[in-house]
């Protein structure tokens, strides 16, 4: 008979900390490359692919800063959800109402206002809605105890449906001949572009501040340093009188504003229409959890997690065509190194034991 002990650990040093991240993704690709041995393709090639997809060529280089744009926004809104035990698995309807708030500033008010004025509008009002959408699971979890993961996850669909709606119905373009688009956004509503790319360059500088920014809003301030106890020891939180309600109804704030900056960028810097939400985001919400957990819930290095992760696109978009392997295989790989990545971050804060006990036959 096996017993199995579990008790905590003490904090790890940096050291221990980044060998326990490496070991997680190597662990990680290991079973990934068994994935592609399942289909018939050499893991070496197939990883060799996928660094040439992304990091192998100026334009893969250019297409992989364009997808970690919207990553890195949202992650590092995620990293404070995450950080306090709020489970926000609701980032992809708040990247799509930012979408849906940003078109109509954009369409309505976009044709009479010069650039300078209109961007950032569209993107306050992105912002607003994706705030209002991500408070609104936190309402939910504290007023009427109803999980958040279940509520943002919901949420997600509501909000697809209702893009979808949009574009079908009462917003489809009169320009688009019955495509179920929005009409395109003005001149002065589209963001600029870096010569022979699709980097929508304010949208990135934002991306890397905000980072930066919430980083020391973790580290540095008063407000930081309540939602790490709410997150690392909720009994003493309330001991030392934290408002819970207050504080995560803030972090979803901030959470879903970030992600509703992804989704004024995608709208006017990528797209210049509000159209189907699969065409909005390529499961930027859903990506960006994975990119939170590799950054440790750290704003500060979702910058470089968010690159990693936007080449893991990129180059699986590569591998579709060169190795002939299903669009889903992006899934699961993104699946598998977050399994990964928990597993790593569980053993780096727990220590499990496994203890031998005779059985008594009498």
């Amino acid at each position: 008979m096996v017993r199995v002990s579990v008790s905590a650990r003490g904090e790890l040093s940096a050291a221990a900390a980044g060998l326990n991240l490496l070991g997680s993704l190597a662990a990680g690709m290991a079973a990934i490359s068994l994935v592609f041995v399942f289909y018939g393709v050499d893991p070496l090639e197939a990883f060799g692919s996928i660094f040439a997809g992304s990091f192998g060529s100026l334009y893969g280089i250019k297409e992989t800063v364009t997808k970690a744009i919207p990553l890195v926004l949202i992650a590092a809104g995620l990293a404070l959800a995450f950080r306090a035990k709020f489970w926000n698995i609701g980032a992809e309807s708040q990247l799509l109402m930012g979408a849906i708030f940003s078109t109509w500033v954009g369409l309505n008010w976009g044709p009479h206002l010069p650039s300078y004025v209109i961007i950032p509008l569209m993107f306050a009002a992105a912002m607003l809605g994706g705030a209002l959408w991500g408070i609104i699971p936190a309402v939910l979890k504290y007023k009427f105890a109803i999980n958040e993961v279940i509520s943002t996850l919901m949420l997600n669909y509501i909000c697809a449906e209702l893009t979808t709606l949009l574009v079908v119905g009462p917003w489809k373009g009169k320009t688009k001949f019955g495509f179920p688009y929005t009409d395109d956004l003005p001149p002065q509503a589209v963001l600029g572009l870096l010569p022979g790319s699709s980097i929508h360059y304010v949208t990135l500088a934002v991306a890397v501040t905000l980072a930066v920014v919430l980083g020391l809003l973790v580290f540095k301030t008063r407000f930081g340093y309540e939602l790490r106890v709410i997150g690392e020891n909720p009994n003493a939180a309330r001991y030392a009188g934290i408002d819970f309600l207050r504080t995560t109804m803030v972090v979803m704030a901030i959470s879903g504003a970030a992600a509703g900056l992804a989704g004024a960028g995608e709208i006017a810097g990528v797209h210049h229409h509000l159209s189907y939400p699969d065409a909005i985001s390529s499961g930027y919400g859903y990506t960006a959890i994975i990119v939170a957990w590799l950054a440790k819930l750290n704003p500060f290095y979702v910058v470089v997690a968010g690159f990693f992760f936007a080449g893991i696109l990129v180059g699986g978009d590569a591998i579709q065509i060169s190795l002939g392997l299903p669009a889903a295989t992006v899934n699961v790989f993104n699946g598998i190194l977050l399994l990964f990545l928990i597993m790593g971050d569980y053993f780096a804060r727990n220590r499990v034991r496994l203890t031998w006990i005779a059985s008594d036959k009498g």
